[in-house]
């Protein structure tokens, strides 16, 4: 049985699966309280399904892209929890997750997430005769870009915010197939895409496995402190007090 964890955004989950086959699964919408949601919402989930954690023989667990602090508590999470169970751990890509639903439409595959500062993280996949494909990976980008790149029929998804669905549909026109899924088949593909990858032999080093960040995290420096004015002219009751000695 595999335990998938996804805190990469505001669209969280835990999820149950055995040999890739989703068995029971808690999603939630957090405001970027991870830290404080994930733990309590992994025990409904394995008290509501009555599963014991040592039951679990695998990790599954989204690296990112996405946010910063979620993906910190995820993995961080998922890390702790495989090395109390000595079982194997295997982070995925959120993008690729968001992708691979769609590979049975024998389209490229582009999800998308947005970013901030008017870009996008995206990537490109594609479900071949001989498998899975990674063809492009993930990056940072705008629609425009991608817009002006995509030259046959894609096939477009992921938390697409709406003013970005409509500027691809304008620009791409009959080009793009956008879905409007937005990111709810995740957790389920997670589960999938994590066994089908164990099954391979891929791991991870609980040690060494680090989110999957495409640009430093926003963090200013606190401003330094100013002393208060003191004024030179006056005189602590204390100090007009003489000693009769």
């Amino acid at each position: 049985m595999e335990l998938t964890i996804d805190t990469s955004s505001n669209r969280a989950s835990v999820a149950l699966s055995d040999r890739g086959g989703t068995l029971a699964m808690f999603a939630w919408h957090t405001a970027s309280n991870h830290s404080r949601e994930l733990l309590p919402n992994l025990n409904r989930l394995l008290q509501h399904t009555k599963v014991n954690l040592s039951s679990v023989d695998a990790i599954i667990v989204a690296r990112g892209p996405g946010s910063f602090n979620g993906l910190r508590v995820g993995i961080s999470t998922a890390k702790g929890l495989a090395l109390v169970l000595g079982v194997p751990l295997l982070g995925i890509d959120t993008l690729e997750a968001e992708a691979y639903p769609y590979g049975f439409t024998g389209f490229p595959v582009r999800p998308v997430h947005r970013a901030g500062r008017e870009e996008i993280a995206t990537a490109l996949y594609r479900q071949e005769d001989d498998g899975w494909h990674c063809l492009e990976e993930t990056r940072l980008t705008t629609i425009g870009a991608i817009c002006r790149e995509t030259t046959r029929k894609t096939l477009f998804c992921g938390e697409i915010p709406a003013d970005m669905m409509s500027d691809i549909v304008q620009k791409l026109g009959n080009k793009a197939i956008v879905s409007a899924g937005q990111g709810l088949f995740r957790s389920s593909a997670l589960a999938a895409l994590g066994h089908l990858k164990l099954s391979q032999g891929h791991r991870d080093d609980p040690v060494t496995l680090q989110p999957l960040y495409l640009r430093p995290p926003n963090i200013t420096k606190p401003r330094p402190r100013t002393p208060p004015a003191v004024n030179p002219g006056a005189r602590s009751e204390k100090s007009k007090w003489k000693s009769p000695d």
